[in-house]
């Protein structure tokens, strides 16, 4: 089945990071489909990150949660979409829930890799190659090619951002532009074992913090107790700048931007710094940078060679979390050291 070129609702995924590999899709349609219309199904936390993929037209607020079946509300949101036009629909997640509204629309092609009970929902179901395809970038450009065709190399997401604003951003917080600002993403929404220890966060803020650096730990409000512990186990816990929780997504972002380094777990922030172009170092212990590393040839990671990871629990189900207990901030202060000199 050949994708037609016009217009495409994709039902985007619903965490951070996924979020900002799905651009690799976009950009990909917006590549091989000259004057193709994207539109974004998700929900409404990511409008402030689609705005700034230049390849998205809309961002449509997908308002029932994760295992909300709500069927009344998807038949009024599958009609409304309906009236839209859309030629094509591809669906991103894997669930059945999420196939149900691009049906309900009755959108005559409708993409996605073959999922929980997904028959008759998607006409243009895919079994996936997990070889062929390993990072999620491929999987999702892939489906946006068409289903006999080789798979295609997946852009790189490239988040815009408006300088002038984002050292705005900056300023507002108390970040100037000198001396270098150290951003530390310490939390991970999917569970603590992405956690690298506080206290190896702490030693890593107080080697730069010694060199007359700017260091700002980010995160959401639910990552707040991850920072604090940082914050706790620093000697100078007032030369951090904790921002927690302060900073919407949108300031997030633009204080991403200007970081002349950024140290991260497995998590959305990651993504987003790799997206920016800045120079990330993202740390795996549970997880795989196979699957989802950072996409930028300006990030690096450093992942555990230990022989239980990667787990992909959310929990240490051996309860030592040594995949990043044992990472040494000793070998992340080296490792960024070469990452500093493309830093700008």
């Amino acid at each position: 089945m050949t994708a037609p070129p016009g217009k495409v609702l994709v039902v985007g995924p619903s965490w951070v990071g996924d979020m900002v590999i799905s651009q690799a899709l976009y950009r990909y349609l917006a590549a091989s489909r000259p004057g193709v219309v994207i539109d974004v199904l998700a929900p409404a936390w990511s409008a402030p990150l689609l705005a700034r993929m230049p390849e998205v037209r809309e961002a449509i607020d997908m308002p029932l949660g994760h295992g909300d079946l709500g069927l009344g509300r998807r038949r009024r949101l599958g009609h409304a979409l309906r009236e839209r036009g859309y030629e094509q629909a591809i669906v991103l997640p894997n669930s059945f829930k999420s196939a149900l509204l691009p049906w309900i629309a009755r959108i005559p092609v409708r993409s996605g890799w073959r999922g929980e009970m997904r028959y008759g929902l998607l006409n243009d179901l895919r079994v996936l190659d997990r070889a062929a395809l390993p990072g999620l970038a491929a999987r999702f450009a892939a489906l946006g090619a068409p289903r006999d065709g080789p798979a295609p190399a997946p852009p790189r997401p490239a988040l815009r951002v408006e300088p002038a604003r984002a050292h705005r951003v900056a300023r507002e917080y108390g970040l100037a532009p000198r001396p270098p600002l150290l951003a530390l993403c310490p939390g991970a929404e999917f569970g603590a074992a992405k956690r690298w220890p506080p206290q190896h966060y702490a030693e890593l803020a107080r080697h730069y913090l010694r060199r007359g650096w700017q260091v700002a730990l980010f995160g959401s409000a639910a990552d707040g107790p991850a920072c604090a512990a940082v914050s706790a186990a620093c000697d100078a816990p007032r030369a951090l700048t904790d921002l927690s929780g302060r900073t919407s997504l949108a300031e997030a972002i633009d204080l991403l931007s200007v970081a002349a380094l950024i140290v991260s777990n497995d998590s959305g922030l990651m993504h987003v710094g790799a997206a920016l172009g800045r120079p990330v170092l993202g740390l795996y212990g549970p997880t795989s940078p196979l699957f989802t590393p950072p996409l930028h040839p300006r990030a690096a990671v450093l992942a555990s060679d230990i022989d239980c990871a990667p787990c992909f629990a959310r929990d240490c189900p051996l309860g030592h979390q040594r995949c990043l207990r044992d990472l040494q901030p000793g070998a992340v202060i080296e490792r960024l050291a070469a990452l500093e000199e493309v830093a700008v």
